[in-house]
């Protein structure tokens, strides 16, 4: 526990925090999903809060997407966030990146 001291991610590490908590959805059609309908692998959008030193593609407040089954969850400061890795990312949607650029291949 980190309570009240500060934080630095190390290496390739993420911090993100989770975009929709309560796991239902909603239909286009306007149905509501519950979360623990079976589905197949679907994968997560999140918020990333830190970054380590050496991410290279996102940055804090950028929105990523990865897979719930391959991550660490943590609590700080009373929050409950997720640990991830940069090379575990999908993709990362953010104002700054353009249309035509192509994503960084590891």
């Amino acid at each position: 526990m980190a309570d009240g001291l500060p934080i630095r991610m190390l290496h390739d590490r993420l911090l993100v925090s989770l975009d929709n908590e309560s796991g239902d959805r909603r239909s286009t059609g306007g149905i509501v999903i519950p979360a623990t309908a079976a589905m197949g692998r679907r994968l997560s959008w999140a918020r990333v809060e830190a970054v380590g030193g050496s991410v290279r593609t996102v940055q804090i407040g950028d929105r990523v997407l990865f897979d719930p089954d391959e991550r660490a969850e943590v609590e700080v400061r009373g929050r409950d966030l997720i640990l991830l890795r940069e090379r575990d990312l999908h993709a990362v949607a953010a104002e700054r990146i353009d249309d035509d650029q192509t994503g960084l291949y590891l």
